[in-house]
């Protein structure tokens, strides 16, 4: 900052109200003057003389103290302070001005003890901080015994080199705390030279506007009731007496904002408004600056200092009040209409520590939405919200939100060095409020844009984030307790996968908590998997297409509601799976897309940034930083919302390089290949850090392609080079394809397309793998699977039953989407859901519909029960063929197998003839079988064609087994068998 010239360098002028700061007593001046460094022998000679003057020079103070709104006791004080505001010329002018009043000799020696080192370059200081030490001991009220605060000690300040002279309003002089006694005639003395003097300095401070702000805002103390200072800081109590600034404090400056700073500060291009604004020690006391738009005035507040800052123009305020340190102190901001008194934000040390920034820069902080974000708190003993986001483009952030009325011209954030991020606590604003980011970008445009670590938003089409913390008290615990019990691939687990807000259109998270348990639970489903709940904005993308990432969909309620609806299902033994979307994000100019002015998620490179597909961007998995939001997240949702595991949406267009691209629009990797090394490396990251930070949660891979140990722990290296992927389990979209394909040709052509049912086994134990029929197979034109089904309605129906049948018994977990566990004819569509009104009673076909569902129900009853067909799913061990070649009979048959050898026998005659005493071959050991299962049975709606009575083998080989069976097989049925 400039400093102001030495010729407004005057004392500011008392004024009504302001409270006067305490004169030590006798013995405390006599303590001081020891500690000067002026020899003991000058400073008794000019001691003496001025005692009379000084006392009654005191006396005359003190009753301006104590008649505050008087104003000729004002001009009284103002003229005693400015008239020992000489500049720092040293002894000479002291004497020529003593030589020109009568009591020269004693004037003189009075003078020459109150005078200011207040040289305007250093070496005049150091000269004169030699001649006047004498001078250098703490005002106060020399009348001891008298004044209420007698018994304040005096300090001594050294003196500092630049700057011009101000000193506490409403002090005395240095000669007026040594000096113990005073004669009348001396007291007249100082009255005359007081007056003349203070003429002189007056028309001297005219010349600086600067100086006259900073003397408004140091004189304008006023008294206000105590408040009690927070822990750790100076009692407020004591700002306007033991903090008080002695009248030897050296050169005052400016506490206005610069041009510079106050240029960036409009602009929005600040990247450290905590270094100008709020309260700094500077020469001559403590600079209070403040950034208010539209504020008609600010004052500041510290228990009984009361002091109004000067308008500089622009929504800007400042003021020097004469303080020795920082107080604990409040803002009272007059607006039109309204007065808010409030903390001052910029007065606080940031909420992030260096471990934290440490973290995110190497893009390992594993519980960063703790971190960034906005996070309601109580900061330094204050309450309010802590705002941080990573913008490292950025020339500058700013906070705006419902709280400023959507300007955030005056809520700029710090930047956090080279973390690239950017911070600011704002006291008294809590949870519910709207706000976004607005972002200077590198070409000086303006950005608004939400928060990427929002834990909510509203709701779409409305983009804003909202402040929230959770309050939620789950009841969860037994599930947690026992879900690592057994991995997942060795369990039973069975998926109902929904799309919330069509399930049941209209219903709200906790709505949907009063249903959807009861309905899953009836069905026997092990588990629900949600399409995507993270935020998204156009509900047609069914969640695919996400802006929000660490917040559940708005649509259906708040976070904790979301909470309530897992904790409801856990309560009813139903593990939660959600889909979740790392490969890409749209490009909605509100979110992440070139979020601070220049790629930042999304690849530098616009060929490995934009996704061929689906018009979105995808992630820049090589930066550490975004590697550290994605895997972040991905433990957010387990951690914070108790998810059992995460179906991870699109991986195979995140493995490779070239995905949907043509040559030449793609870059091979360091090694030639057409890997995507990075995207490799976030997928073992993200898959170790769930696993060890969570135990018993499982993830997915919807990987459709043949990647190399998908499946496999990272740390094992395969034929590929690479280590696995290191995820749980693995969608089987091979088995779905051939599968579908197979039930969609008509009976009589299935004979020349056997092996699309029978090759899945071919490589059923290379990975961990999950059998899905999910929402991508019904929609767009697919047909639902009843409806993929040849034949007439009793065909389509009869399909669907020995499809599921097969589904269950063949090695893997299942997946079934909504609405075909009850046979819908139609497509699925988001703006409907499901046609629940086929389970109408009233509904003549409802038998039909009821009768499918009933077998989903009592597939998942059975195969619970079984622990054939779950045990030893990835293990070859579990299954054996019996017949795998009848393609002429369109008939499958094989064994399942638990670790003890308990077989389960499964057949599928996928012709529409029933087949009487059909001979399968059989082991040896078992006595007899019985039905387990008829997917035929009448009351799913079936011929009910069965084998009531419990089957026993016959010493007859056949299929390469010692004994076998004959059994009728059912038109379009599967069969399950147990030994009886």
């Amino acid at each position: 900052m400039t400093p102001r010239p030495e010729s407004s360098g005057s004392r500011p002028k008392g004024t009504a109200g302001e409270k006067i700061p305490e004169q030590p007593t006798a013995a405390q001046q006599k303590s001081a003057a020891k500690k000067t460094a002026v020899p003991k022998q000058a400073a008794a000679k000019k001691a003496a003389p001025a005692k009379a003057t000084a006392k009654k020079a005191a006396a005359a103070k003190t009753t301006v103290g104590k008649t505050v709104a008087k104003k000729a006791a004002t001009k009284k004080a103002a003229a005693e302070i400015t008239a020992v505001e000489q500049p720092a010329a040293g002894t000479a002018t002291a004497k020529k001005a003593a030589a020109k009043k009568s009591a020269a000799k004693k004037t003189a020696a009075k003078k020459a003890t109150t005078v200011k080192a207040t040289a305007a370059r250093t070496t005049a200081v150091k000269a004169a901080a030699a001649k006047s030490t004498a001078a250098d001991t703490v005002a106060g009220k020399a009348a001891a015994g008298k004044s209420p605060a007698a018994g304040n000690t005096a300090k001594k300040v050294p003196a500092r080199k630049a700057g011009t002279a101000k000193s506490a309003a409403a002090t005395t002089t240095a000669a007026e705390a040594v000096a113990k006694k005073a004669t009348p005639a001396e007291a007249t003395a100082k009255k005359a030279t007081a007056k003349a003097t203070a003429k002189k300095a007056a028309a001297k401070t005219a010349a600086s506007k600067k100086t006259a702000s900073a003397k408004k805002s140091a004189s304008a103390v006023k008294k206000a009731p105590a408040r009690k200072a927070p822990a750790g800081r100076a009692p407020a109590g004591v700002a306007a007496s033991a903090q008080a600034v002695p009248p030897e404090m050296e050169v005052a400056v400016s506490p206005a904002v610069d041009a510079v700073d106050r240029e960036r500060l409009l602009a929005g291009t600040h990247h450290a408004p905590h270094s100008v604004l709020g309260a700094h020690p500077v020469p001559g006391g403590i600079a209070f600056r403040a950034f208010r738009p539209y504020a008609l005035s600010v004052t500041v507040v510290s228990g009984e200092l009361r002091a109004e800052l000067h308008a500089d123009g622009e929504g800007f305020f400042s003021g020097l009040l004469p303080l020795r340190e920082v107080p604990a102190y409040r803002l009272v901001v007059e607006y039109e209409g309204t007065v808010l008194e409030t903390e001052d934000p910029y007065r606080f040390l940031p909420t992030l520590g260096d471990l934290d920034l440490h973290l995110i820069g190497e893009g390992r902080h594993e519980e960063l939405w703790t971190a960034l974000g906005a996070h309601p708190t109580t900061h330094e003993g204050v309450t309010g919200t802590r705002f941080a986001v990573w913008a490292p483009n950025a020339l500058g952030v700013r906070v705006t939100g419902t709280f400023n009325f959507w300007d955030g011209t005056g809520h700029i954030m710090r930047s956090l060095g080279s973390s690239g991020v950017w911070e600011l606590f704002l006291p008294d604003i809590g949870e519910g409020e709207l706000y976004k980011f607005e972002i200077t970008r590198p070409d000086g445009s303006r950005t608004q844009r939400a928060d990427p670590m929002a834990r909510r938003t509203e709701v779409p089409p409305a983009t804003s984030s909202v402040i929230t913390s959770s309050e939620y008290e789950w009841g969860d615990a037994e599930w947690l307790a026992r879900r690592a019990e057994a991995p997942a691939h060795e369990a039973p687990f069975s998926v109902y996968e929904i799309h919330l807000p069509s399930w049941r259109p209209g219903l709200t998270y906790r709505q949907l908590a009063e249903q959807l348990p009861g309905y899953v639970k009836n069905l026997g489903f092990t588990h629900v998997e949600l399409m995507p709940v993270a935020e998204h904005p156009f509900g047609g993308s069914w969640g695919y297409q996400v802006t929000g990432f660490y917040a559940p969909t708005a649509r259906l309620g708040t976070p904790d509601d979301f909470r309530f609806l897992v904790d409801k299902l856990h309560q009813a033994g139903i593990g939660v799976l959600m889909d979740w979307v790392p490969a890409h994000f749209p490009r909605d100019d509100w979110a992440l897309a070139e979020f601070d002015g220049r790629p930042l998620y999304e690849h530098e490179d616009p060929l490995r940034a934009a996704h061929p597909d689906w018009g979105t961007l995808e992630f820049d998995f090589g930066r550490n930083e975004v590697r550290n939001f994605l895997v972040a997240n991905a433990v957010y949702w387990c951690e914070e919302f108790h998810i059992d595991g995460l179906r991870v949406d699109a991986v195979a267009s995140m493995l490779y390089l070239d995905y949907s691209r043509e040559p030449g629009q793609w870059t091979p990797n360091e090694h030639g290949g057409r890997e995507n090394l990075d995207a490799v490396a976030f997928l073992q990251e993200m898959n170790a850090t769930v696993y060890r930070r969570v135990p018993g949660v499982v993830t997915i891979a919807e990987e459709s392609t043949a990647w190399d140990g998908v499946t496999r722990a990272t740390h094992h290296k395969g034929p590929s080079g690479f280590g696995g992927l290191g995820f749980g389990l693995k969608w089987n979209m091979g088995w779905m394809h051939d599968s579908l394909q197979y039930m969609s040709h008509e009976p009589v052509h299935r004979k020349y397309h056997h092996g699309e049912m029978t090759f899945s086994m071919v490589y059923a134990y290379s990975e961990n793998y999950v059998l899905p029929i999910s929402h991508d197979e019904v929609v767009h034109g697919k047909r639902s699977l009843v409806s993929k089904m040849p034949g007439d309605w009793w065909q389509q129906r009869a399909g669907v039953r020995s499809y599921l049948g097969y589904m269950w018994a063949h090695p893997g977990k299942q997946l079934l989407f909504m609405g075909q566990e009850f046979a819908q004819g139609a497509e699925w569509s988001e703006a409907h859901g499901p046609d629940w009104w086929l389970l109408d009673p009233g509904y003549g076909a409802e038998p039909d519909h009821r009768g499918v569902r009933d077998l989903v129900r009592d597939l998942n009853a059975v195969y619970r029960a079984t622990p054939a067909l779950w045990r030893l799913d990835t293990d070859p061990a579990g299954f054996e063929w019996i017949v795998g070649d009848a393609a002429d009979d369109n008939v499958l048959a094989f064994l399942r197998l638990d670790p003890e050898g308990v077989p389960v026998l499964a057949v599928s005659n996928f012709a529409p003839v029933t087949r009487q005493d059909y001979r399968l071959g059989v082991p040896d050991d078992v006595p007899a079988w019985h039905e387990a299962l008829n997917t035929d049975a009448a009351r799913y709606g079936g011929s009910d064609v069965t084998n009531p009575d419990p089957v026993k083998p016959e010493p007859q080989s056949w299929h390469g087994r010692p004994a076998s069976i004959r059994l009728t097989l059912p038109p379009l049925a599967t069969v399950w068998l147990r030994p009886a």
